[in-house]
């Protein structure tokens, strides 16, 4: 989780980061279907206020979850990548504007054939940051600007604790309020900051001193990290199984998730791959736009569905998209970042730093 400047990826150590980011995404998949399975057939354990507890157990692991974050960023990765002004321009773009816009295609041609809900929750899929770690461990492996990547997912990130909530109350504010959960805004921001950029921010500042202690527990920040969004599902399925969440939908309502992950992720990856080119960036740039414009994060996203959706009953539906979504991206995206790291015979690019 660190997201330290990386040095250039020979071909062997793109091949070994490929083999362990294989394994990470095997056991994080397995854990994943295995909370969905718990859930579904004891919802009791795992629901925010139930026998476990896990409610509180969240809020605190989101706290330290951001905590790591914010000391995992580099202060140097930033600068070094901040004058591509043209590139951070167009992932922001594709994040917050592509990405909404095509839902809204999507809506108008597919949304009567799809449960409200899960229209809703493909809605929050496309207002959502990008990934900050899995984005820089992409371009870092396909021998893109890691600097680049670093800073534009973390801006993403700091954009999302207040365009996300604002675009979701635009659109699904309503029906919450009608549904008896009212959504402030403004309310709902703070809370968001306080939960994910407090904590960041002050990881980040605490970096010089305990950056050493940080690089020591490095292997456990990643199974924490995933271990903690592992626990976020599970107790957010079993409140929506408890309400009813199969016995309204069934299987039926997964393939149709399925079927619009893949419908989101592979027009996002062509659609950045093609504008990059047409705006005259290299390759390494290009990398970065394909893989922050592409991605989108259930880091983030999941603690903040806890703060927009945790009132409702379809809070399962709609976690259901990101879900699905993110584990689609990074199998696809592992495969396109070493077709990538393959280029000119695999020599080291000289704007990874």
């Amino acid at each position: 989780m660190s997201f330290a400047p990386a040095p250039p990826l020979s071909r062997t150590s793109a091949r070994a980061g490929a083999q362990r980011q294989r394994g990470a995404l095997d056991w994080f998949l397995m854990a994943m279907v295995a909370a969905v399975a718990i859930a579904s057939v004891w919802p009791q354990w795992g629901r925010s206020e139930g026998v476990l507890h896990l409610g509180r157990v969240m809020d605190i692991g989101v706290f330290l979850l951001f905590f790591l974050h914010g000391m995992g960023l580099s202060t140097d990765s930033l600068k070094k990548g901040a004058a591509q002004w043209r590139l951070h321009l167009l992932v922001q773009a594709c994040t917050y504007v592509l990405f909404p816009l095509w839902w809204a295609l999507w809506a108008a041609v597919l949304g009567r054939a799809v449960p409200h809900d899960l229209l809703m929750g493909f809605f929050y899929l496309a207002v959502l940051p990008s990934t900050v770690s899995s984005s820089v461990a992409m371009t870092a492996l396909a021998r893109g600007h890691v600097a680049a990547a670093v800073l534009n997912a973390t801006l993403s990130t700091l954009l999302g604790v207040f365009l996300t909530p604002l675009l979701v109350s635009l659109v699904i504010g309503a029906e919450l309020q009608a549904a008896g959960q009212a959504l402030d805004v403004g309310q709902t921001m703070l809370k968001v900051a306080q939960m994910l950029l407090l904590p960041f921010i002050v990881g980040h500042l605490l970096r010089p001193w305990l950056s050493g202690w940080f690089a020591r527990i490095k292997p456990v920040t990643t199974v924490f990290d995933r271990g903690v969004i592992v626990l976020l599902v599970w107790s957010a399925f079993s409140d929506s199984v408890a309400d009813g969440l199969w016995t309204r939908h069934g299987l039926l309502l997964l393939a149709e998730a399925m079927a619009g992950a893949a419908l989101f992720l592979f027009p996002a990856l062509w659609a950045t791959r093609r504008l990059s080119r047409a705006i005259g960036l290299p390759v390494d740039d290009e990398i970065v736009a394909v893989f922050c414009g592409s991605k989108k994060t259930l880091a983030s996203g999941m603690p903040m569905a806890k703060l927009l959706f945790g009132g409702s009953a379809a809070m399962g539906v709609l976690i259901l998209p990101i879900m699905l979504y993110h584990q689609l991206q990074l199998f696809v995206c592992a495969v396109m970042a070493r077709r990538y790291a393959a280029r000119d015979g695999g020599a080291p690019s000289h704007r990874v730093v």
